[in-house]
Formats: C-alpha cells, structure tokens, sequence
C-alpha cells in the first residue's frame, strides 16, 4: 500500500446533506484528525429534534476543535429543487473559510441529496483537497474508493458508541447497528492492510512530490 503524508489538515470543511452523515460516513477520521478548526454544513434537519442530534454528536466527534455547525432547513430528499438554497449556502460557507481540508459525500452516492452536494462542492471549493466519503445502504452503491485513512480498534469501537448514544432517532433503522458500522470499517482496512478503516473517494489530486 503506497502512503503519502500530507501536512496536518488543521482546518476542515466538513458538508453533509442530512443530520448523521458526517458521522457514519467519517466519524473515525473526525476522531482521528483532530483538527483545530470544523466548518460544517448540513442542509436538512433545522429546527427539528435531528439538528438538536446532530450538534451534540458532532461536539463529541471533534472534541478539541473550534466548532461551527450551521444546520439548515431543506426538505429531506428535495435538493434538486432547492439546488439555488443549497449552492447559496456553500458559497456563504467558503467566503468565510479557507479549509486544508474537505469531508464530502462522493458523486458516484445513490441517494439525490448525497449526489447533489457532491457535485456542488467543487464548483465553489475549485482548489481544495476533497475527500468523498461513503455511507452503506439499501441501494447498494459501495464503490471503489481509493484513499484510506486507517482507524485504530479503540477509535473505530469509540465511533459506534458516540453513533449510537447521540442519534436515538436513527436506532430503529435497520442498517443502523454495530456489525454494519464495523463490517464496512473492517472491509476498508482489508484492503489497505489495517484492521479498520474509512474509505474516500478523490477526484482530483496534485502531487508536489519535489516539494518545491
């Protein structure tokens, strides 16, 4: 497995298109990173129970983070018609940020939203290191990632704790349960040569290999 280690990603922009996302999808890197400074954007869930849900877990996945949550209200499943609301938000989010590093969900996502804001984050973050992350589902759209970030046994078992202590609504979900969470983790750190992993998707990457 060929490694390159970039310097420390201290600030992140961290997008979601639902309340829950961000933490299934790449919670143990959250874990992991520590980063000093988490812009998040989720477009749906304000002003509901799963905003409430989505701010306490988040203040737990990144414990020593300078933290900004903004939760907003478009209807679940909706984006394509609130394409305007949505492109709105993110380019209010990247005129006040300039992130090392971006936590998205990736194009090849079977779900409208997920897509949606896939493909909205590099028309407005054009320059910027952009990490899809996946979520399991019913639609079966698992692909081939190809970056990792390896997840060590206690932060992967520290993931599904914080999942399942801050989104009680989500419990009755039948993909919602430890072997799921560790299954896909234990899945991606085979095939990076780990016990456990997170998997990305990266559509554009420059080398500086000469490190001029």
């Amino acid at each position: 497995m060929i490694g390159l280690r970039p310097g420390r990603a201290g600030r992140i922009v961290a997008l979601a298109a639902h309340c829950d996302d961000l933490a299934i999808g790449a919670g143990g890197t959250l874990l992991t990173l520590g980063a000093a400074s988490v812009d998040v954007l989720v477009l749906s869930g304000g002003g509901t129970a799963r905003e409430d849900e989505e701010r306490a877990a988040l203040k737990a996945f990144c414990p020593e983070a300078d933290l900004r949550v903004s939760v907003l209200s478009l209807p679940d499943g909706r984006l394509p018609a609130h394409w305007d609301l949505a492109k709105d938000a993110l380019e209010e989010l990247r005129g006040r940020t300039e992130p090392d590093l971006i936590i998205a969900p990736w194009r090849g996502d079977a779900h409208q939203d997920h897509r949606g804001l896939a493909e909205l984050v590099p028309t407005v973050f054009r320059d910027h290191l952009t990490l899809g992350y996946e979520i399991a589902k019913w639609d079966g759209d698992l692909g081939r990632p190809g970056a990792y970030q390896p997840i060590e046994p206690g932060v992967a078992e520290r993931k599904i704790e914080l999942l399942h202590e801050h989104y009680p609504s989500q419990r009755r979900r039948h993909w919602f349960d430890r072997e799921a969470f560790l299954g896909l983790m234990r899945l991606r750190g085979i095939e990076c040569g780990r016990r456990y992993a997170e998997a990305f998707h990266v559509n554009k990457l420059i080398l500086d290999l000469a490190g001029d």
